[in-house]
């Protein structure tokens, strides 16, 4: 079973994996490492990739490689404090769900 991915987590995902390489990472290194949790596409990936850049949270530049030009993503100021906000927001929601796959949590 496969759960729905929302925008958001998509991009909270995406920016945990470009802040892993300080000089940045480029496209298809990024979607190989977020296939490692959640089924994604290249034509899904940079769409996100594009939100991300407009909304200040990822710097791009492009460098030679192997002849060709790649487009390398780099995570800004805002997009790791954005990125510690999606944290704090995950940790909270996975602990509710967890809670209540454990059984606790009833309302009564």
């Amino acid at each position: 079973m496969v759960f729905n991915t929302g925008a958001a987590l998509l991009d909270a995902v995406v920016l945990a994996v470009v802040s892993r390489e300080t000089d940045g990472t480029y496209g298809y290194k990024i979607t190989q490492e977020v296939r490692t949790a959640i089924e994604l596409s290249e034509s899904t990936l940079y769409p996100v990739l594009r939100r991300l850049q407009k909304d200040e949270c990822l710097d791009v530049y492009d460098m030679e490689c192997a002849g060709r030009n790649r487009r390398y993503y780099q995570v800004t100021e805002k997009g790791r404090r954005q990125l510690n906000l999606y944290e704090g927001a995950w940790r909270d929601y996975s602990a509710k769900i967890s809670m209540i796959f454990e059984g606790g949590a009833k309302h009564e």
